[in-house]
């Protein structure tokens, strides 16, 4: 039986991967393209709509180098995992997640030429977005959390205080 090498990059990496597919394909099916509704008026919406750029409909209609840069990333991501250095069970956590949403969105890409965005948050007027993205930016806080941590988690000086 082969053993994966960090389960806590594995785990999140293809289980955020199959809750993005889904959700996409949920909306897909049950939804018409710009069809709302409405879980909290005015506040929070599923809205299906199509963004072909990156966060923000950065870069819309460049989708063919965005396809290849996630997957790039995924790979790169993938062999980190496989054969880099130890990692902290935070930093296996972001980095599997970051691979989810890097490997979902640019399934999109790839399938389609535009990512599937369906999250509306309107009490904020935020850009519509995925559980790709969220996935992200999960692993970014990760990440952060994973490099920050030394610094408040420094050893005491065995010195007593100066008085």
């Amino acid at each position: 039986m082969m053993r994966f090498r960090y389960p806590a990059f594995w785990i999140p990496a293809l289980g955020g991967l199959i809750c993005d597919r889904l959700s996409k394909i949920w909306v897909v099916t049950e939804f018409q393209l710009y069809q709302s509704w409405p879980i909290w008026p005015q506040v929070f919406h599923f809205t299906y709509v199509r963004n072909s750029g990156a966060a923000f409909s950065l870069f819309s209609g460049g989708s063919s180098w965005l396809r290849w840069l996630s997957f790039l990333v995924c790979f790169g991501l993938a062999i980190w995992a496989w054969f880099g250095p130890r990692m902290t069970r935070s930093e296996q956590l972001g980095y599997g997640f970051i691979f989810a949403g890097a490997f979902g969105n640019g399934l999109d890409r790839f399938y389609d030429g535009s990512v599937v965005d369906f999250l509306d948050f309107r009490l904020i007027l935020f850009p519509v977005f995925n559980i790709a993205d969220v996935l992200i930016n999960l692993g970014v806080a990760c990440l952060i959390i994973s490099f920050l941590r030394p610094l408040w988690t420094r050893p005491r000086s065995s010195k007593p205080p100066l008085s």
